[in-house]
C-alpha cells in the first residue's frame, strides 16, 4: 500500500500552476543562451546550500557560502557551520546526478542522509532511520517502530504515483510527508527540502537545474513553519500547503526570469542548443568537478571522434575548458 495525500485543487492553486507552467517555458526557451547556464547553476547552488542551511541555523552568508563552493578559506569559521554547507554541496550534486533514477530506495535516501548530515549529527546516526523520539516544535512525529513502514509507503507512492500530478505538487506532496514523518533523529528539514529539490529534477521540472526554491523558504521562516504545521491542523489536507508551495515556485521563477534577463543585457549573446549528449557532459562535469578525455569517451560510450564532436562546440561556446597537461588534461566547467 502506498501512501494517499488529501488534496484539493484550489482555483488559486489551478491558477498558480498555470503561471508557473508558463514562466517555466518562457525561461525553458530562453536558456538556449547556454553561455547563462553554467552561472546560474552556480548561483542557484549557492543559494540552495545558503538558504537551506541557513533555514536550520547556520550562521554563514551567502558570499561565505559562495566562497566556499570556489575552495577558498574563511577565518574564523566555525567548522560544523563549513560542514553543513559543504556537505550540502556534495548532497546536491548526489541529486544532479542521479536525477534520472527511476526507482529511488531507503538505501538511496540513507546515502543521501549520509552526504547530508555527516559529522554534524546532533544526535542518532547518519544514514539510517531514527531509534528514538522526537518533537518539532508542536509537532511530533510518528514513534521509532512506524518510520520504516511509512517511509516504505512514502517511497511506494514516490516510485509508482507522484508522476500522476504535476511536479509543482508532487515535489511539495513529497516534502511534506517526509518532514511529517521526520525519519532521521536530524537533519530532516536539509534532506526534506533537497528530495523536494530531487523530484524536479527527476520529472525534468528544472531540467537544468537553475532553480532556488529554498531561498523562498528561508525569507520568511516562521510562515514556512506555520504553512507545514497547518497541513495537520487541517486534518493532513495539503491544499494549504501546495498553495503555499507554488507561490513559493512562482516566485523563484520569476526571479530567475529576471537573471536570465539581466545576463541577456549583458551583451552574452553566444547561443548553442543542447543536444542531450552535450547536457549529459556538462552534467557528468559538474558533478565530479572535471573529467579527463578518457572519462568522458567511456561516458559516452564514444569514440575519440565522435566525443571531440560534442565537445568542441561547448568549448567554442565558452562553457569547458580544458585544463592540465596534453598528457593528464581535464576538462572542466568554465
Amino acid at each position: 500500500m502506498s501512501y494517499q495525500p488529501q488534496f484539493t485543487i484550489s482555483v488559486p492553486l489551478l491558477s498558480r500552476v498555470e503561471t508557473i507552467a508558463a514562466l517555466r517555458e518562457r525561461i525553458q526557451s530562453a536558456t538556449v543562451q547556454v553561455s547563462w547556464i553554467p552561472s546560474l547553476q552556480k548561483d542557484s547552488r549557492a543559494r540552495n546550500a545558503h538558504s537551506s542551511t541557513a533555514i536550520e541555523g547556520n550562521p554563514l552568508t551567502l558570499e561565505e557560502v559562495r566562497a566556499l563552493e570556489a575552495n577558498q578559506e574563511l577565518t574564523p569559521l566555525l567548522e560544523r557551520s563549513r560542514r553543513e554547507v559543504l556537505n550540502y554541496f556534495a548532497a546536491l550534486r548526489y541529486i544532479e546526478n542521479n536525477a534520472s533514477m527511476k526507482k529511488r530506495t531507503h538505501e538511496d535516501l540513507f546515502h543521501l542522509h549520509a552526504i547530508m548530515a555527516g559529522q554534524v549529527m546532533d544526535q542518532g546516526e547518519a544514514g539510517a532511520y531514527r531509534k528514538i523520539r522526537v518533537r518539532v516544535g508542536p509537532h511530533i512525529p510518528p514513534p521509532p517502530s512506524a518510520v520504516s513502514g511509512l517511509m516504505f509507503e512514502l517511497l511506494e507512492w514516490w516510485n509508482k504515483e507522484s508522476v500522476l500530478l504535476s511536479p509543482v505538487l508532487s515535489s511539495a506532496i513529497l516534502h511534506y510527508r517526509f518532514e511529517d514523518i521526520h525519519p532521521f533523529a536530524d537533519g530532516n528539514g536539509r534532506t526534506g527540502r533537497a528530495l523536494a529539490l530531487w523530484e524536479l529534477y527527476r520529472r525534468g521540472f528544472d531540467s537544468n537545474h537553475i532553480f532556488s526554491v529554498d531561498e523562498y523558504f528561508r525569507e520568511d521562516r516562521p510562515k514556512y513553519y506555520a504553512a507545514l504545521q497547518e497541513v495537520r491542523i487541517n486534518g493532513d489536507n495539503l491544499t494549504s500547503w501546495l498553495e503555499y508551495n507554488a507561490e513559493g515556485l512562482q516566485q523563484t521563477l520569476e526571479r530567475v526570469w529576471k537573471r536570465i534577463q539581466q545576463l541577456s543585457a549583458s551583451g552574452n549573446n553566444t547561443k548553442l542548443v543542447l543536444r542531450p549528449k552535450q547536457e549529459q557532459v556538462l552534467n557528468m562535469i559538474r558533478a565530479r568537478g572535471g573529467l579527463s578525455p578518457r572519462e568522458i569517451r567511456e561516458g559516452l560510450d564514444f569514440s575519440k571522434q565522435g566525443a571531440m564532436d560534442v565537445l568542441n562546440p561547448l568549448i567554442k561556446a565558452g562553457l569547458i575548458e580544458r585544463i592540465g597537461t596534453l598528457k593528464n588534461g581535464r576538462y572542466v566547467l568554465k
